[in-house]
């Protein structure tokens, strides 16, 4: 099994920054893929910027150019740099694990970004 864990997140004013870190436990050798999702009040969770083992990176979008994915191979932690942040960011953020039997999950960091 692998375990998730997301922090980092908070109230920023639009335009601010935040650092997102997902931290690992378990079974992180089996751990291929990692990304980030989030999650906005009465909409779909929607994929935000993803990162293979080999360091491949993908972006959505909406943040293309504003966030920054990155990713400790050595034990698996996740990293979500956010800039310029905008009212349209506020969501919960989640990690997900993607290994060859299963897909996992963390409980989600709430990000809100208002004056």
């Amino acid at each position: 099994q692998v375990y998730l864990v997301e922090s980092g997140g908070g109230l920023v004013q639009p335009g601010g920054s935040l650092r997102l870190v997902c931290t690992a436990s378990g079974n992180i050798f089996t751990i291929n893929g990692m990304a980030w999702y989030r999650q906005a009040p009465g909409k779909e969770r929607e994929w935000v910027a993803g990162i293979t083992i080999d360091g491949r990176i993908n972006y959505g979008d909406a943040v293309k150019g504003r966030f920054t994915i990155s990713r400790d191979n050595a034990d698996s932690t996740l990293y979500l740099q956010m800039n310029s942040l905008k009212p349209d960011d506020t969501a919960v953020y989640y990690c997900n694990a993607a290994t060859a039997q299963f897909s996992a999950w963390g409980q989600g960091t709430q990000v809100t970004v208002s004056s």
